[in-house]
């Protein structure tokens, strides 16, 4: 099975979607979205470690000067798809949890350092910040 078709699986699996061809949709809103939030060496790695056919999608989009805030990702991800943002919240999250387990724990923490906070728990990790 090829790394795309992997990746597909864990998507499929993680949204609980009924065939590929809706997770397959999924997975390209979502990296599409992501494409336009990273710059710099962080989208770098993360275009490196996706499977090539991911890795266009992902690689196509112009990143915005500065990431948008989480909801404003979501957002993004429900015109994407024409869904409400719940079910974008949902897909985000389960696109972004297959990266993590694709890409690893320490190219995701640098994701997510990079990234506005709140992107965590979309990402499937606890959203903690250090007490004052």
């Amino acid at each position: 099975m090829t790394r795309y078709r992997l990746l597909l699986q864990q998507v499929r699996t993680l949204g609980r979607y009924t065939c590929d061809e809706e997770a397959e949709r999924v997975l390209a809103a979502v990296l599409a979205t992501l494409g336009s939030q990273l710059t710099g060496e962080q989208r770098c790695d993360l275009a490196a470690a996706l499977p090539e056919r991911a890795r266009t999608v992902f690689a196509s989009q112009i990143p915005l000067p500065h990431p948008v805030a989480a909801p404003a990702f979501v957002e993004a991800v429900a015109r994407a798809l024409n869904t409400s943002l719940t079910a974008a919240r949902w897909d985000a999250s389960s696109v972004l949890a297959a990266l993590t387990a694709l890409a690893g724990d320490h190219l995701t923490d640098r994701l997510l350092t990079d990234l506005p906070r709140g992107y965590a728990l979309l990402f499937g990790r606890a959203d903690l910040t250090i007490a004052a």
